[in-house]
């Protein structure tokens, strides 16, 4: 995702100070920017990238950053750059692969304001929200909240209730999500598309974050929530046609040494048939903690293929950062 600072959105889409009860340039200045670099030979390296670039938002004076995870996760170096320019080291504190949020502390002092967090119910469908990222006023987008409802991703990931908004902002990656008081409901995940009236349209999914509260105080003292980890597979899945396919493997995970090839279609998870991708993971977290065996039912060049993965815990995989 491209970092550079020299564009703006149409001054129609920045939001107006005048129209905000709430100090909206303050607000703003909560929004840096996130620079993070990853080994060559860390595990999520050739999937997302060694120099990784997003925002992130203050949520505390002492200058702990809420962000989405992948900006972290594996990083050796962190540095946060505030909208007026200076820039100062950061540790990559946490990451949770539950929900996706990553935490940054500043190792020097900001001159940002911290942000309170808001409940994402309290919003209406269809009512105007603001998308701040780093680089102020020209960097922010008033949007809809144009919906809340599941996802599923890939990477072995389901929200059961995600925020969407449109339009898209285009260097979503950590982007915060404020409702009308001008408090932070939700932080930018991904660039989706939905359809519209019958139309495709573009815009953000974001992650609650009424999800952080339960885990925050974990994830700063121990860098993930004190949960059971879920088993993880490093099975790649798609839907595609109304088949789960898998679409690629983790090169040194579970089910790529257990025998899941590439191009299976993924029948049944211990015995119960699995129609859409968010049935799926749900049924493999089901049969218990990260180390659990998963019985799979596959399809493979017009055969069923019965297997079973020793599942991992994901987190055993990744670099861990050093302490500073």
């Amino acid at each position: 995702m491209a970092d550079s600072t020299d564009w703006a959105f149409p001054d129609s889409q920045q939001p107006d100070a005048d129209a905000y009860a709430y100090d909206l340039g303050r607000a703003l200045d909560a929004a840096v920017m996130i620079r993070t670099e990853i080994p060559d030979d860390a595990f999520t390296a050739s999937i997302l990238g060694t120099e990784r670039n997003g925002n992130g938002i203050v949520i505390r004076d002492s200058g702990l950053i809420l962000t989405v995870g992948y900006l972290v996760t594996e990083a050796t170096t962190v540095w946060i750059t505030q909208n007026d320019g200076r820039a100062v080291e950061g540790y990559p504190l946490a990451f949770d692969f539950v929900t996706g949020f990553g935490l940054v502390q500043a190792l020097g002092p900001l001159d940002a304001p911290a942000l309170p967090l808001g409940d994402a119910a309290d919003t209406r469908l269809d009512e105007d929200v603001l998308v701040i990222g780093h680089g102020g006023r020209e960097h922010s987008l008033v949007a809809k909240l144009s919906d809340r409802r599941e996802f599923a991703g890939y990477w072995e990931y389901v929200l059961d209730s995600a925020l969407y908004t449109t339009p898209a902002h285009p260097q979503w990656a950590g982007t915060g999500l404020l409702n009308a008081t001008g408090e932070l409901i939700g932080v930018g995940s991904l660039l989706v598309q939905s359809e519209v009236d019958g139309r495709i349209s573009q815009g953000n999914m974001f992650v609650p974050t009424d999800l952080l509260g339960p885990i925050l105080d974990d994830m700063i003292r121990f860098g993930r929530p004190r949960r059971q980890a879920r088993p993880w597979l490093g099975m790649y899945t798609t839907e595609n046609e109304g088949q789960l396919v898998v679409a690629g493997l983790a090169a040194s995970g579970p089910a790529n040494r257990d025998g899941v090839r590439q191009g299976d279609l993924v029948l049944e998870v211990a015995g119960e048939r699995v129609p859409d991708l968010a049935t799926m993971l749900r049924r493999i977290w089901a049969l218990g903690p990260a180390g659990v065996a998963v019985p799979l039912t596959l399809a493979r060049d017009g055969n069923v293929v019965r297997l079973t993965v020793r599942s991992g815990d994901r987190n055993d995989f990744l670099r861990k950062p050093m302490l500073h």
